[in-house]
């Protein structure tokens, strides 16, 4: 008897205990299944977003990154980027896709590129992707559009507008560079980036904030050497997370100095002909406003300008016909000075430097600096025959144009020659190095005039070699991994 009843709880037990394994293995079917299904409804919806209309054609890749990684591959510096040419192959001049996490759409077509720009402030808006404005501290300042922008872009001509760098830069410009120069002559070997990027940033700062004691304006031009875009490459590169931090402290080194210095003027009631004074006294601007921009302002001169002029040295230095004839027109404007002893004068700019503006237009091309521009849809819009819905980035791909064999003969050849009898305009259908709509680039002219004044005093005054190693690349950006040195002499 004790025995059946024992047999019988122990019975009892087993199917007790397969009871519960069969309701926890019914229920973890079911919690993995519903699991699936909402994967799967996530994946769905990443991969076909919704919109009112229809989308561009492409693929938004994995979730979260999206093609992120693909976007960032490196390729040489006389190609267009693969994942661009791939994804037109594959879907055409307008394509879907996701980078930095944002939802994107890739224009290509140069009537749809010029559509974009026209429809600012009103279908379309300026706008950087998440990983920028976090580097530079973000703030709405960046992304401020219509009145304000406007307003604070026509502050911004006042001083690097013609009149503006005629009037209160050029002179300065001028001296800092032949000095510049001068204290490399027997340096040795130097890298020409760097070099250029400091005799930017020197020019700027005394008309950013005038009264910074010597020490003061020392320390800022390092904290703005120390950020740079290196760090807009591979996740995967070490360098590029080492740059990443270096840009995020100088960003906060930069802007407590300028916070500093704004505070400073209130209390003390100082009056100053620089930009700082200019835009602190504009009742349109608040101070968070004025304090980005003038940190801004030297940040996307330096990062640019000093690329073109690396990349223009080394297209003159290998390219002797480009050479001889660039040192036969400055030689000229020194024989026909008056006063020898004079510097670079604006009319000597604009009117004897015919053939350094087709260089530097040039250089300016094939460096192709943006290979993209950002913007940001306000509204759906339609586009030949789709929609981009409203909050989605658009990348405006400026660079194809620029290498178009259709519009530019053998087009990955430096031939300043083919600018001959054109008007060299920062913005046309063919050329937009420097964007377009109200976004141009208000220091389009202050670039050209630090190049120029450059190469007048780099080939007058100079014998120079470059280092036959170094090497550009794309990463997407424009960059130099072993530098980009040379060696000057002074002519005997």
């Amino acid at each position: 008897m004790s025995r059946k009843r024992s047999e019988q709880n122990t019975s009892f037990h087993t199917l007790k205990r397969h009871t519960k394994m069969d309701m926890i293995w019914n229920v973890s079917i079911c919690v993995t299944a519903l699991v699936v299904v909402l994967i799967s409804k996530w994946l769905y919806r990443w991969s076909n977003p919704k919109c009112n209309g229809k989308l561009p054609p492409g693929t938004m890749g994995f979730p979260i990154i999206g093609e992120t990684l693909d976007f960032f591959k490196s390729y040489g510096f006389n190609e267009t980027s693969p994942f661009i040419l791939k994804r037109m192959s594959k879907y055409g001049p307008i394509f879907r896709t996701n980078v930095f996490g944002s939802n994107t759409v890739v224009v290509t077509d140069p009537d749809v590129m010029v559509e974009v720009f026209r429809q600012e402030n009103t279908a379309f808006v300026f706008s950087l992707p998440g990983a920028f404005t976090k580097v530079l501290q973000r703030d709405d300042a960046i992304v401020n559009h219509g009145k304000t922008h406007k307003h604070f872009k026509q502050i911004t001509l006042n001083f690097f507008g013609p009149d503006g760098l005629k009037k209160k830069l050029l002179g300065n410009m001028d001296r800092g560079t032949y000095e510049g120069l001068k204290s490399k002559a027997s340096s040795g070997s130097f890298d020409v980036k760097e070099a250029a990027g400091t005799l930017i940033i020197r020019h700027l700062i005394p008309k950013l904030i005038s009264d910074l004691t010597a020490e003061a304006a020392e320390n800022l031009l390092n904290i703005f050497m120390a950020f740079n875009l290196d760090w807009y490459k591979s996740f995967f590169s070490l360098s590029s997370w080492k740059s990443l931090y270096r840009s995020l402290m100088a960003s906060r080194g930069a802007m407590k100095m300028i916070t500093k210095a704004l505070e400073s003027r209130k209390e003390s009631g100082e009056k100053h002909d620089d930009i700082l004074n200019t835009i602190m006294e504009d009742v349109v601007l608040d101070d968070k406003y004025v304090i980005f921009q003038t940190y801004a302002i030297p940040i996307a001169a330096k990062d640019t300008t000093s690329v073109v002029m690396s990349m223009a040295v080394k297209y003159i230095k290998n390219n002797p016909k480009v050479f001889l004839e660039l040192k036969r027109e400055h030689d000229a404007i020194l024989q026909n000075r008056v006063d020898k002893n004079s510097g670079v004068t604006w009319e000597e700019y604009k009117n004897n430097m015919t053939f350094t503006s087709m260089v530097i237009n040039e250089a300016l091309r094939l460096v192709n600096l943006a290979p993209v521009m950002f913007r940001k849809t306000l509204i759906d819009v339609e586009i030949k025959g789709y929609t981009i819905p409203k909050g989605w980035m658009v990348f405006v791909a400026t660079s194809l144009r620029h290498y178009d064999p259709a519009v530019y003969e053998n087009p990955f050849e430096f031939n300043p020659w083919r600018w001959e009898g054109q008007n060299l305009v920062n913005f046309s259908k063919s050329f937009m190095v420097f964007g377009g709509g109200m976004r141009l680039c208000p220091g389009a002219e202050f670039a050209r005039l630090q190049i120029a004044l450059f190469l007048h005093h780099l080939v007058t005054n100079y014998d120079f070699s470059m280092a036959q190693d170094d090497e550009a690349t794309r990463t997407p950006l424009v960059s130099f991994p072993s530098g980009m040195h040379m060696n000057i002499s002074p002519i005997k």
